[in-house]
């Protein structure tokens, strides 16, 4: 038997209805033909069918262009504390599963795929910090980010703070503030701790580093990456904090060099090898990549038989995806010409936008125009604590792809 609806109801179309049946949580504005009973921003609503078939219940956003995000398909769900304690517990055990009990460091919510829709949430040691970027999550925190932290603590996890970090443009098409800050009274003095991944040790600024702080989603691709590095002379470009280059490094490479445009994150990681005791294998090149490629390949010699592009998503939209290919196959095309036969190669892509197929024609491209073939040794997504929806096509987004070049 079904439970009483006492959520407002929103009409779907047949359009926005099959979207739904095909098993997508979004519900786009375009999509709500009328909706009956008082709304306010961020509640619980209803969608149905024109014919009313009970579709879902969702989080309302009357502001962006995804008007409901579902939360739930079953009617007789109640949305209380103990509905999201359940679904935090899942998402926990889960993560503990798959990644063997390596949850030193680990993104512990991952949005949708969590049904938690807009919210993202990362461990780094003891600190969690989060990003939230739908009114319905916004709305929801006060409950749910001690909830979160009572789930781990339970499970024996040291949980000191909870650091936010929705300083992202995007909150503003949710009609959301930007703010960054601790959540709560209760946190450590500073923002900056450290984590262990893969045996490197790395400092996690979680106030000023890259989006929360550190990029999880490549941990077993820095793994692969460290498998083929012993004896290599390695060139890590876009190298970020250094994780890829210490990856190569520990992995026994004859030298890394790690190449960023930010000083900042230059800094950040040669103090990351000093932690690590790689030095003396490593030097740093704050450098733009653009310009680093073509100026080593105008020297005429092949300095490095081991080259990694981990550049950020060069596009964030599907208006300009294609000027984004163009840049992917600047970069990959200059580094593929500074490679050896023989010679090995990391590339990836981060954005959604850039659709496998494209990224790969991309890359057949670049290795015709540099009259050379690719040997695929591995093809990549990211980790598993990242985990991908095959109805929500917005969760597969890295494409990680390792050659050798013949």
């Amino acid at each position: 038997m079904k439970a009483q609806r006492d959520f407002p109801k929103f009409i779907i179309t047949a359009k926005g209805t099959r979207w739904v049946g095909q098993g997508h949580p979004w519900i786009y504005a375009a999509e709500v033909l009328r909706s009956e009973g008082e709304t306010q921003n961020g509640c619980l609503v209803d969608a149905v069918s024109e014919k009313g078939k009970y579709l879902g219940t969702g989080f309302l956003s009357q502001s962006s262009k995804i008007r409901i995000r579902l939360i739930s398909r079953n009617a007789n769900d109640k949305f209380d504390e103990a509905f999201w304690r359940r679904r935090i517990s899942y998402a926990w055990d889960y993560r503990k599963t798959v990644m063997g009990g390596d949850t030193g460091c680990c993104r512990v919510i991952f949005g949708e795929a969590d049904g938690f829709p807009g919210l993202t949430v990362d461990k780094f040691s003891d600190i969690l910090v989060t990003q939230t970027l739908s009114v319905g999550m916004e709305k929801l925190k006060p409950m749910l980010f001690p909830l979160i932290a009572d789930v781990l603590r339970a499970d024996g996890q040291k949980i000191s703070g909870i650091f936010e970090r929705n300083d992202v443009k995007i909150r503003e098409l949710e009609g959301l503030e930007q703010n960054k800050g601790w959540f709560g009274s209760e946190h450590p003095e500073s923002c900056v701790t450290e984590i262990c991944e893969n045996g490197i040790y790395y400092s996690v600024d979680v106030e000023n580093g890259q989006k929360t702080g550190f990029f999880l989603d490549q941990k077993y691709n820095r793994l692969a990456v460290a498998r083929l590095a012993k004896g290599k002379r390695v060139l890590d470009c876009f190298t970020h904090t250094g994780s890829f280059a210490l990856n190569a490094a520990m992995g026994g490479a004859e030298h890394v060099t790690a190449v960023d445009v930010s000083e900042s994150a230059i800094e950040m990681a040669r103090k990351n090898a000093e932690r690590n005791l790689l030095s003396e294998r490593m030097d740093f090149i704050a450098a733009n990549v653009f310009d680093l490629l073509p100026e080593l390949e105008s020297k005429g010699n092949k300095p490095y038989d081991f080259i990694i592009l981990d550049p950020p998503a060069f596009t964030k939209s599907r208006k300009t995806v294609h000027s984004a290919e163009r840049g992917y196959k600047e970069i990959n095309l200059r580094a593929l010409r500074l490679l050896p036969r023989g010679g090995y190669f990391a590339t990836c892509s981060c954005s959604h936008f850039m659709p496998s197929e494209l990224f790969v024609k991309m890359l057949r491209s670049a290795a015709l125009d540099a009259g050379v073939e690719l040997r695929q040794i591995e093809a990549r997504q990211q980790s598993p604590d990242h985990p991908i929806l095959w109805n929500v096509p917005e969760t597969d987004y890295l494409k990680f792809y390792i050659f050798q070049v013949v």
